[in-house]
């Protein structure tokens, strides 16, 4: 019976001597559930309200996950920047991996030599500044375009609204499909298909699908995907793999007009053609890297990334702008100071519109492209803010949160003010915590040179070439769709009146 007693007090001893874990504040939680009902359908608004009582820190049970919600800036700072190295990984999430190959992608990819290699692709390949510029013809072609179709609208039917949600979209699309496809995306009726299938692949990769927060039952994961999401996997491999096909054809009798003696083209290769030569002529170690399915994931990554992240934020900025007549008259006056007599903008001129500057980045504090980052997962044990964080924690970054925090920005966060922007030097670069609509440290979103120069130009000409209201007796509806990026709920309908 000694021996008994004396083992007893010795592990008691032990135990007792081990420091207690202190764990982030969480809100009650149902048994096996855990806290899934919370999240309701706009879970970056949900998060909000219950950060508002438990702290900038906050600990959930999404089934048999933690997941820890982050909602200030300083710990952002914390988790992207002093301990970027831990959250550095990406859970595996379903509908994400069947879109992507299990994470052959840039965005999805686990931390590791895989995305470490595609990420370098992107940078120097797709791209760069060098790449960014080699666009700017189709950019500023594109911009021209759209505004002769808002023009001819205004010709044909003076005073009647124009969507300009579907025109935006088509703005984005056709500079993003350009760059993917060359000059042929005009004319290829991928783009057609895309736009049936965007929005709901958006949805679907933002929802949060109930099988990843039970990894313990991998069969639950299986059950849960519906016949509709798998249609639309199926539908969009197609679309990638029609993409590539055509590609290959035009590449290959481009090179055999070259052996014929025709001038070489001139214009910057497209995304795909990039990817396919490095297939093709790169190293034994790139030849590994560019399989087929790395192809399609980066295809849809930055296909994806690059129209959501543009439309999306012309979209928002026009509905302040309206919302606000103040702002847009001062947007106004810059842009068409700054122009003078010229009949176009030049990106050149975008580089002395400052107030433009704010604008923009006054619309992606209010409405970031994605209310939530791309969920990060912790590598290993660490603490944050005092707290432990356990290994396979996801991290939820709610940006949303983060832009209209008081402590950062004050009694009037509510309000579209770009004002806030001109006396400092913030930029959502992923150096400042307060704005990072992209990210920041090893996962900061590397297209942000491509969508801000699309966003710039297109806004500022909108605003040089024509007046915008409201249709009379409307009100603006500013209620947001949550997917993996935030979508206005109601298209943006405008009365354009052209001052050229």
């Amino acid at each position: 019976m000694l021996p008994a007693v004396t083992l007893f007090r010795h592990r008691w001893r032990s135990s007792a001597k081990k420091p207690k874990l202190l764990h982030p504040p969480s809100p009650w939680r149902f048994p096996i559930i855990g806290n899934l009902h919370q999240l309701g359908s706009l879970p970056h608004r949900s998060l909000q309200a219950m950060s508002r009582r438990h702290g900038p820190l906050m600990l959930l049970r999404l089934g048999q996950v933690p997941a820890l919600v982050v909602s200030s800036a300083d710990m952002a700072r914390e988790v992207m920047k002093h301990q970027d190295h831990v959250f550095a990984s990406r859970p595996s999430l379903t509908v994400p991996n069947m879109f992507t190959r299990n994470g052959r992608d840039v965005a999805f990819a686990p931390y590791g030599d895989h995305w470490r290699q595609v990420k370098k692709v992107s940078l120097l390949h797709l791209l760069s500044a060098k790449m960014v510029r080699s666009f700017r013809h189709v950019r500023e072609e594109e911009v021209a375009s759209m505004v002769e179709d808002i023009a001819g609208a205004c010709a044909s039917a003076p005073g009647r609204a124009i969507d300009m949600t579907r025109v935006l979209n088509t703005l984005a699309k056709q500079v993003i499909g350009r760059a993917m496809l060359g000059e042929s995306s005009r004319h290829a009726a991928w783009g057609d298909y895309i736009d049936e299938i965007m929005g709901d692949v958006s949805v679907a990769m933002g929802t949060l699908h109930v099988g990843d927060c039970f990894p313990l039952l991998p069969c639950l994961r299986r059950m849960m995907i519906s016949g509709r999401v798998r249609k639309m996997v199926d539908r969009v491999d197609e679309i990638m793999e029609q993409i590539i096909e055509d590609n290959e054809r035009e590449c290959a009798a481009a090179g055999e007009g070259d052996h014929d003696g025709e001038k070489p083209k001139e214009t910057a290769e497209s995304f795909v053609e990039v990817l396919l030569s490095l297939q093709k002529d790169g190293d034994d170690e790139m030849k590994r890297l560019m399989t087929r399915d790395t192809i399609k994931s980066m295809i849809m990554d930055m296909y994806a990334a690059g129209m959501d992240s543009t439309h999306i934020v012309i979209e928002w900025a026009m509905a302040e702008l309206v919302s606000n007549p103040r702002v847009m008259k001062k947007l106004q006056h810059e842009v068409r100071q700054v122009v003078g007599s010229k009949s176009n903008i030049s990106e050149d001129d975008l580089t002395r519109m400052d107030y433009l500057r704010a604008v923009v980045k006054e619309a992606m504090r209010l409405h970031p492209p994605g209310p939530l980052l791309v969920p990060r997962q912790s590598l290993r044990d660490t603490t944050v803010g005092g707290y432990h964080i356990p290994k396979d924690t996801w991290v939820l970054i709610n940006v949303w949160a983060i832009g209209r925090d008081s402590i950062s920005w004050g009694e009037t966060v509510e309000e579209f003010q770009p004002e806030r922007f001109l006396d400092n030097d913030i930029d959502y670069r992923g150096q400042h915590f307060e704005l990072t609509p992209f990210g920041a440290g090893r996962r900061i979103c590397p297209g942000i040179g491509f969508a801000i120069a699309v966003i710039e130009l297109g806004l500022a000409t909108l605003m040089h070439k024509f007046e915008w209201k409201l249709h009379e007796g409307e009100e603006m509806e500013m209620s947001e769709v949550f997917g993996i990026t935030m979508r206005k709920k109601r298209t943006l309908q405008l009365v354009a009146t052209p001052c050229f």
